[in-house]
């Protein structure tokens, strides 16, 4: 399974977006697909994450109340809106999975990462 994302792009402090990350082939029920992100000059960290077969999500603090992350089955998609976008929300957003819980928050626990999407928050 290959994952992409996509839908990144320059907004305003306050506005919003909508990313994607759509796989190549089904995503099981043991999975879980995450959200992470890697600012200029730091390391990649966690944002988001849904279990494919239980709906459970898991988000990062600094993103809980802005941002939900949800899955459309028949698509084999995963999304991240986004709202109320701060410019410390600048980075190169990226989708992974697991097979196992989404409250494993690590990057190194994911795989099949794809290229990533830029979202640029200017104030």
């Amino acid at each position: 399974v290959q994952l992409q994302a996509s839908g990144g792009g320059s907004v305003q402090a306050g506005g919003s977006l909508r990313l994607s990350c759509a796989s190549s082939g089904r995503i099981f029920s043991s999975t879980s697909v995450g959200w992470f992100r890697q600012a200029p000059g730091k390391g990649r960290a966690f944002v988001a994450s849904i279990n494919w077969g239980t709906r459970s999500t898991f988000y990062d603090q600094s993103v809980k109340g802005r941002f939900t992350i949800s899955k459309d089955s028949a698509e084999n998609t995963v999304f991240l809106q986004m709202n109320s976008l701060k410019p410390e929300d600048t980075a190169v957003y990226y989708c992974a999975a697991l097979t196992g819980s989404p409250y494993i928050t690590g990057p190194n626990n994911y795989k099949n990462w794809g290229q990533g999407t830029q979202v640029t928050v200017s104030s």
